[in-house]
């Protein structure tokens, strides 16, 4: 049984670099020492006691991904599934299979719980201050370099609006971050509250056993589908190998989505009109197009992808519905709308979106000063302005996350080996600028959780290095050249 009370008994381990996660990010970071740096020194903390971070922590119906596997899946070990939208279980094993086959099982610390990172100049070294959430035991660790691969959102709770009457319904309320593995919805009256990635997996996921499930949206998401299959993929693994398909695939895949991303961006009008016009061709001319038809441009937020049309075949079978209204208030049997319409609900889900957290909510200290990311730059989108061995894993918002991580965890164990070949004890990213910037790494998004949590994230700047490009071709050629630049200070 895990013990929640934290005892004072306090061990102290030591290594080159520690890792914080072991999600999609970690373990790419990970694999990464394992193939760069000979004989790595290194521990991944993870609080959860499974690999797989997002993958291991949600478990709704149709939980998958929604970026194409191939550029999803790692650049040095190919996905060789045969579905473009991967379920969460195949991603999962798909990462714990990477895992062993790189040795990095062999380095994860589960159940442990990082509170705190304090850096020490003269000693050259991070204090990280770790809860065992198995023994009770806190536990420090020392390290050289400090990882942060932890993602960021909130993993204890999702973000949840105060809804009027909210304890008034007599029904189940569910979050999907918090999904109960006994929820019986058969026959079930079901109202899904959202509009994005998880709204649109839920409702065809569900629909075949519920009664009827609906929608409920403030307002509408781009949405559209992709195949199941990659059928070229598969007709080319018939006289190719798997690492050359994968190759030209995966190299196919990143250049439509920066295509799309800045057609949608260049025309805006023509964009919006392309996507509306394919829903409605799966939905009839008679269908209300206001379901699906946004009031920001495309890319403003994140594009919603469905496998095969599975959402427009819910709804064209009767089974699924979406209302585009205001919620009044909850009541004993489901939601009042402000247009006086009533949804009943046996089962209401709240896919409300997350809250945005930094570092998994540990606090940070270097030589005895409180310090906070949220007032720094980020520096080639890894490194942090002023922050001694530290690099802190993002992954793009207009792509599949992975493609930054791979050459982000590249360029921090190529920075590793150059901090030893110089016989230097501390590397620092300096600017001379004395502004304080505005922006942080995710304004070029609009979404309702990054305006609601953009306070709390790294800042960015005008210029390189201190801009977040969020372009996969131009941060490979920046991530990929040699590590000396003039903003990084090297102290031995």
């Amino acid at each position: 049984m895990r013990n929640n009370k934290i005892s004072t008994i306090i061990m102290v381990k030591n290594f080159d670099v520690i890792i914080i996660g072991a999600g999609v990010s970690g373990i790419g970071m990970a694999c990464q020492l394992e193939r760069e740096i000979k004989d790595a020194n290194y521990a991944v903390l993870e609080r959860r006691s499974a690999i797989g971070g997002t993958w291991d922590l949600f478990n709704y119906p149709g939980i998958r991904s929604d970026s194409d596997m191939l550029t999803f899946g790692f650049d040095f070990r190919p996905w060789n599934g045969d579905k473009i939208l991967a379920d969460g279980p195949s991603i999962k094993q798909y990462l714990i299979d990477t895992a062993k086959e790189y040795n990095v099982d062999e380095k994860i610390i589960y159940e442990s719980k990082v509170t705190s990172a304090k850096w020490s100049t003269e000693d050259a070294v991070w204090e990280i201050s770790v809860d065992n959430l198995k023994t009770g035991e806190k536990i420090v660790y020392t390290c050289n370099f400090l990882i942060a691969a932890s993602g960021y959102y909130n993993h204890d709770s999702g973000y949840l609006p105060e809804f009027k009457g909210y304890d008034s319904f007599k029904g189940t309320i569910v979050h999907p971050q918090h999904w109960p593995k006994d929820l019986n919805y058969d026959g079930k009256k079901v109202v899904v509250i959202g509009s994005g990635a998880t709204a649109i997996t839920i409702v065809p996921s569900m629909a075949d056993k519920t009664s009827h499930i609906t929608m409920l949206q403030r307002s509408p998401t781009y949405v559209y589908s992709v195949p199941s299959v990659d059928k070229l993929a598969v007709r080319l693994r018939t006289f190719l190998s798997e690492k050359t398909v994968y190759k030209i695939a995966r190299s196919r895949n990143v250049l439509l989505q920066r295509l799309i991303f800045k057609l949608s961006k260049k025309y805006p009008k023509r964009i919006q009109k392309f996507l509306i016009s394919k829903i409605k061709k799966q939905l009839g001319p008679d269908y209300d197009m206001q379901h699906f038809t946004p009031n920001y441009n495309p890319w403003d937020q994140r594009l919603a992808a469905v496998p095969d049309n599975d959402l427009f075949e819910a709804i064209k079978s009767g089974k699924a519905s979406v209302v585009t209204d205001h919620i009044d208030s909850f009541t004993e049997k489901g939601i009042l709308l402000k247009s006086g319409k009533h949804l009943d609900a046996d089962i209401i889900i709240t896919a409300t979106g997350l809250k945005l957290q930094v570092l998994g909510g540990m606090e940070l200290h270097v030589d005895g000063n409180p310090f906070q990311l949220n007032e720094k730059m980020t520096y080639k989108s890894v490194l942090a302005q002023d922050t001694p061995n530290f690099a802190y894993l993002f992954g793009y918002t207009n792509a599949s996350w992975t493609l930054k991580i791979n050459i982000a965890g590249n360029y921090v164990a190529r920075l590793l080996n150059e901090l030893k070949a110089r016989n230097a004890r501390i590397v620092i990213p300096r600017t001379s600028s004395t502004s304080n910037p505005e922006e942080s790494v995710l304004d070029s998004l609009n979404s309702g959780y990054v305006k609601r949590g953009s306070k709390l994230l790294p800042r960015q700047g005008k210029q390189l290095p201190w801009r977040v490009l969020h372009d996969y071709k131009q941060d490979k050629k920046i991530l990929q050249k040699p590590i000396e630049d003039q903003s990084l200070e090297w102290i031995k």
